[in-house]
């Protein structure tokens, strides 16, 4: 299997065991959204920031980046100050176009996963991306095994621990589903490559 392919997997797996914080990786003062707001300020061009808002709301990022610039001209206290106005500014518009609610900006993200996700991408190798969610998918998968066979020894054994079985049989199925069907998604659109962009774009 190629190393893009590992990627894509792997980062597929990501959004199939940590779906809630997947969703909120955007919100965070060092995720990708501030960090290109935070280049546009730096560089005093919006362009960097752009690509995370739809083309609709292009006009009111452009706005609120001049607004911020002249305020920001004012002193430190004004500038940092404008900076957040601008970051929770870009991150709600990028969430609308996303159709998500934005309910303000958190705190860096810690999550070793991420942190592996974005060096994947800067070191152009997926290698140690692929390590870490492999290594968290093989223990998820391995524990709801686990849990599961020893549930079914019991099964029969009374209702309760059928019902236990069955609650267990269910998450456990449900997780290899998800993780087929997440790494189906991904082969499919690496599979598609260069082609299947090329089509988005018409």
């Amino acid at each position: 299997m190629k190393p893009t392919m590992l990627t894509a997997i792997a980062v597929a797996a990501i959004a199939v065991v940590m779906p809630h914080s997947a969703s909120a990786h955007c919100d965070t003062i060092n995720g990708p959204v501030v960090q290109a707001a935070r280049l546009a300020l730096k560089t005093g061009d919006v362009t960097p920031v752009l690509k995370w808002v739809q083309p609709a709301a292009e006009a009111e990022v452009r706005t609120a980046f001049n607004r911020t610039l002249e305020v920001r001209a004012a002193g430190p206290a004004a500038r940092d100050l404008a900076d957040t106005w601008f970051f929770e500014t870009v991150v709600r518009v990028h969430r609308a176009g996303e159709g998500e609610p934005f309910t303000g900006l958190k705190p860096a993200a810690a999550d070793p996963a991420f942190v592996a996700a974005d060096r994947a991408l800067e070191a152009a190798s997926g290698e140690e991306l692929v390590k870490l969610v492999v290594a968290h998918v093989s223990g998820e998968l391995r524990d709801r095994y686990a849990r599961t066979l020893e549930a079914r020894r019991h099964a029969d054994h009374n209702v309760d621990a059928g019902r236990a079985f069955v609650a267990a049989y269910v998450d456990y199925v449900h997780y290899v589903e998800a993780l087929h069907n997440a790494a189906a998604g991904a082969h499919a659109a690496a599979a598609a490559g260069p082609a299947a962009h090329a089509h988005e774009k018409k």
